[in-house]
């Protein structure tokens, strides 16, 4: 199984990929409010054409809660290549109790998939969205 994994928590970004059971993963770390590119990203685990892409069978990533922004400039990414090859897409949680990098996203969906008798209908693109769940705290209009 071809996993591929991001992580971000805002300043500094990895990303993996499992073939089988070895795993080669690239971290980076960034100014918060720059974005890096995504295809320095994959060179670096060694995806190089629109082909390597094309032979991933699941793409995930970590719903980071240290930067929602972040977390959901991955998610759009990852689920626009995800509809486009027609694969299904495992958001796996980060609750910041311990910290987690790409390559723990790809080993925590490779297991969740295989939990869920590998069920791509499960994991439908559309199903997995960033969730927030730190209270904001915003006033509400009219309150």
């Amino acid at each position: 199984m071809n996993i591929l994994g991001f992580q971000s928590s805002g300043d500094q970004t990895s990303v993996s990929i499992m073939n089988g059971e070895e795993i080669n993963s690239f971290n980076y770390s960034h100014d918060r409010k720059k974005r890096p590119n995504w295809n320095m990203f994959l060179e670096n685990v060694g995806i190089q054409s629109q082909k390597q892409l094309q032979d991933i069978d699941l793409f995930a990533f970590a719903d980071c809660q240290g930067s929602y922004t972040a977390t959901r400039t991955i998610a759009s990414y990852l689920k626009g290549m995800a509809i486009g090859f027609g694969k299904p897409l495992i958001a796996i949680e980060d609750n910041n109790e311990f910290t987690i990098d790409s390559s723990d996203v790809v080993k925590l969906a490779k297991d969740k998939f295989l939990k869920a008798n590998s069920n791509i209908e499960q994991f439908h693109p559309n199903l997995a969205n960033p969730s927030y769940s730190l209270d904001t705290k915003y006033k509400k209009i009219n309150d």
